[in-house]
């Protein structure tokens, strides 16, 4: 296909998976609030600047991110040195997660938030450092051709065990930085390792085995974070805790009138900052590329074109992100709390997450290899309704918890025990597709919004606390995708015995 065809196809794509959010938000604002927005041209040009940056990063991915993954893999696993393979691993996991644009966010709201008593780099060290670790030991886990069940289960009773002794103003914060890690940039990259190496080692499946990386670095992250809290809050180690300012960092300064030297200057500083963003992913591929491999890389043009497509994509998704859906998150949670009865705050919660994650970028592109791995046992389509549903179930239920002022601990702590009861009794070959699923509904388009929708009921709610109740809404939303897909897969194997037995 010729790429000018190719990429309106992807961008025609893109405003179609962007129509719900539109649906929804215009639906409650014309139906419900009954009130234009202000600054809706604004918010209309940010969702238009969105499909477009969308549409440039897939076709990025496609020409640039996932061939040089798989081909990486594939060197490596002819050379057989499981040595090599980890430090590959931990390294693009660290790289990959360190100068990540939604964890710098988390990181400095809690800072912000926490009036300097959580310190925001450490947050973010920390949550590299387990990153790196844990895609080291799911490249020994595809290699070995273990289960990924009992992972996932030990890892979960361990994160819930440590959630019991965490003080609540980390616990929200801990499972949120997990689910920020799994970004559009990070997961098509680790799922191109797991599946190229799946595919490239003799007796592995790439859905049982290839999937699961993106599981693994959403689960690790909780387990320090919240050790970190515990650090801080129980003993004291950090630094004294100021006056909480509620302060979101996703807010877009008005800084008046500006030249258009003025605004050339500026889009070239952020383009330099988004490719400082992926220049650790791009120094650590170059290094074992030539380092290692010692191989020039195959279609060097074409893989260069790749990633200059998802540098401007991703510029052209923050800023849209800033001028449109930041703005509705935190004008809507403010309008939905001022009116008579919070069944419309449930409602919103509802649909918004459902729309945001048919949207989501990264599960557009996991669906699609998870459909190719399956060999028709998977409909990318149907993946990503399951996993809508799951984040719409997940984010209302989160809603709910800050409206009524629970504890976090007992909501997180039920959910993630109805998740290790599922892993056990789910088919084999779904359990790692779902986890990575649960990691994946969490990134560029779904956090922005749920994470301005949960702060801003907490600053709207009286008696609320920004940071134990305006976290962890995250959290919910990569729950209840793993709970919906598991489901459904052992309803499908239940129904396929039924029809064998009759």
């Amino acid at each position: 296909m010729h790429p000018l065809r190719e990429f309106s196809h992807i961008l025609l794509h893109a405003f179609r998976n962007l129509m719900p959010i539109v649906v929804v938000v215009a639906v409650f604002q014309l139906a419900v609030i009954r009130e234009v927005p202000d600054g809706l041209l604004s918010m209309a040009g940010g969702l238009l600047i969105v499909a477009i940056g969308v549409a440039l990063f897939l076709q990025g991915l496609e020409l640039g991110i996932f061939p040089i993954g798989k081909n990486l893999s594939n060197e490596f696993a002819k050379k057989g040195s499981l040595l090599l393979l980890m430090v590959f691993g931990f390294c693009l996991g660290f790289a990959a997660v360190i100068a990540e644009p939604a964890l710098i966010a988390v990181a400095s709201q809690a800072e912000s938030i926490s009036g300097g008593r959580i310190d925001g780099f450490t947050l973010r060290v920390l949550v590299a450092l387990s990153v790196g670790a844990v895609v080291a030991l799911g490249v020994v886990r595809t290699i070995l051709g273990h289960s990924l069940h009992w992972y996932m289960i030990i890892g979960y009773l361990l994160v819930v065990t440590v959630t019991f002794f965490a003080p609540a103003e980390i616990v929200g914060l801990a499972y949120d930085s997990g689910g920020v890690t799994t970004n559009i940039v990070t997961v098509p990259l680790i799922a191109a390792l797991g599946i190229g190496l799946a595919v490239s080692i003799r007796g592995r499946n790439a859905l049982s085995h290839g999937f699961g990386l993106v599981a693994l670095a959403v689960m690790v992250p909780m387990v320090l974070v919240q050790l970190y809290g515990i650090v801080v809050y129980r003993f004291g180690m950090g630094p004294e805790s100021g006056t909480p300012a509620v302060a979101l960092a996703t807010a877009v300064a008005d800084t008046g009138p500006a030249t258009l030297l003025q605004h050339l200057m500026r889009i070239l500083g952020d383009l330099l900052g988004m490719l400082g963003d992926v220049l650790p992913i791009i120094a650590v591929i170059l290094f074992f590329q030539y380092a290692a491999i010692r191989k020039p890389i195959a279609h060097l043009q074409k893989v260069t074109g790749g990633f200059i497509l998802v540098i401007v994509g991703l510029y052209a998704f923050v800023v849209g992100l800033k001028l449109g859906l930041f703005p509705i998150g935190r004008s809507m949670a403010a309008q939905l709390i001022g009116l008579d009865t919070l069944l419309y705050v449930y409602l919103f919660a509802f649909a918004i997450g459902f729309a945001t994650t048919m949207a989501e970028p990264a599960l557009i592109a996991i669906g699609e290899k998870a459909e190719e791995a399956g060999q028709g046992r998977l409909l990318a389509s149907r993946i990503r309704i399951l996993v809508a549903l799951g984040v719409a179930v997940g984010i209302t239920v989160g809603v709910h918890r800050i409206i009524t002022g629970d504890s976090i601990h007992y909501y997180i702590m039920g959910g993630y025990a109805l998740v290790i009861a599922l892993t056990w009794f789910a088919p084999k070959y779904i359990v790692p597709l779902a986890f990575d699923l649960g990691g994946v509904t969490t990134s560029e388009v779904t956090v922005p919004l749920v994470t301005a929708l949960g702060i801003g009921l907490a600053t709207n709610i009286e008696g609320r606390n920004v940071l134990i109740d305006g976290f962890g809404l995250i959290a919910f939303a990569s729950i209840f995708p793993i709970v919906t897909v598991m489901l459904y897969a052992i309803g499908v194997e239940w129904l396929k015995r039924k029809g064998e037995a009759a």
